[in-house]
């Protein structure tokens, strides 16, 4: 059997690992100067949106719903066809989730049922970039805005894209992007939240850092004295340190190269499958410019399940992104009951992402396109 082929894994060079070495080699392994350098090369692929970064994609989120002030009594309107954490970190808030259904050909929070679901409540309406396409930010921003509410875009994968000709990350009140290793760039665990508002970046910073407040002049007892150091708000630690900026700063120079690359994987499996009638393959929508993360290949009559087994048995991983974030029990436990987004459900029954990294060479994108025909007798 051939080599055993991931479905998505980091692309490490040796001036990225120099990076590392050479804050190890240094002074500062955590909140120092690598940081502050990150979050402004980040800003450089964001339109110059100012950026937070923390620990995790799942603590971009949460982090960003702290700073929007969300908490009990609120709601978040989001999609369901997401990994879990766009919406448990809500919850963890204290927010009631409302997920609204998506589009049945992106799988994006489809506008029309994300106003359906908005009420005088809705403090954030929260949409996932699914697979790297970016949403209907400028649709989903209005109706955010006209029910007094605030634009999450949870672009976990989607850097290096952009909507309308505006890049990810300059479109919503609050953008969070996950670093993973599987993600568009990686910092090995990381994330970040970009906001262009000062107050909801201030909050950002603050959360992330227990809720410290050093500023005298915010302080209320500013006289204690030269180590004194107050929470008023409950925080958590956040940070990432300087040897994984380094990291992501090395990464994000290959930005253009990664698009492109993922871009060639992304249209060379389409070119192999546009004539499989038991499959359907990614669209891309009029405006949008994705930064390909997965290739979500729709397959038909009941047989994805076979399909995975199958391409998994010689060595191809693939996998499913995702079960619908309400069919996980602790939704469940909650009342949230199966059927509630029909769409998300079908979307899900058929989805199966193929191998899609800047390394996998042609040859390998070949064999999984002849492997998927095979077993779909084409």
């Amino acid at each position: 059997m051939a080599d055993f082929l991931p479905y998505g894994r980091q692309s490490v060079t040796e001036e990225d690992i120099e990076a590392v070495v050479e804050v190890l080699r240094g002074d500062w392994l955590t909140t120092g100067p690598a940081v502050t350098r990150f979050e402004a090369d980040l800003a450089g692929h964001t339109g110059g949106t100012p950026a937070v970064a923390v620990t995790s994609g799942t603590a971009a989120l949460h982090v960003a719903y702290a700073a929007a002030g969300v908490g009990p009594g609120d709601e978040v309107v989001a999609g369901p066809l997401t990994f879990v954490a766009t919406a448990s970190t809500a919850a963890l808030h204290g927010a009631t989730v409302t997920f609204a259904d998506v589009e049945p050909d992106t799988g994006n929070l489809d506008p029309a049922a994300a106003r359906a679901a908005m009420t005088r409540r809705t403090r954030v309406l929260a949409a996932v970039d699914y697979a790297g396409h970016p949403a209907e930010l400028d649709r989903l921003r209005a109706i955010a805005h006209g029910a007094d509410a605030l634009l999450l875009e949870d672009a976990a994968h989607s850097i290096g894209g952009s909507w309308q000709g505006r890049p990810v990350g300059s479109l919503a009140d609050l953008t969070t992007f996950s670093f993973f290793p599987t993600k568009n760039l990686t910092t090995a665990e990381g994330g970040a939240v970009v906001t262009p508002d000062e107050g909801l970046l201030a909050r950002a910073r603050r959360f992330r850092n227990h809720g410290l407040v050093r500023d005298r002049a915010e302080q209320r007892f500013p006289d204690e004295g030269g180590w004194h150091q107050e929470v008023h708000e409950f925080g958590l630690n956040y940070r990432l340190p300087d040897v994984l900026c380094a990291l992501g700063s090395s990464q994000l120079r290959r930005i253009p190269s990664f698009k492109r690359r993922r871009a060639e994987i992304h249209a060379r499996y389409d070119a192999g499958l546009a004539d499989v009638p038991a499959v359907r393959t990614p669209v891309t929508r009029d405006g949008a410019d994705p930064a390909w993360h997965l290739y979500p290949l729709r397959v038909l009559d009941g047989r994805r399940g076979k399909l995975f087994d199958h391409l998994r048995g010689v060595g191809i991983g693939v996998q499913v992104n995702y079960i619908p974030a309400y069919w996980h029990p602790v939704f469940a436990d909650l009342g949230y009951r199966r059927g509630m987004c029909p769409n998300a459900e079908r979307y899900y029954a058929e989805q199966l992402s193929l191998p899609l990294f800047p390394d996998l060479t042609d040859a390998d994108v070949d064999r999984v396109i002849d492997e998927v025909r095979t077993f779909l007798g084409t």
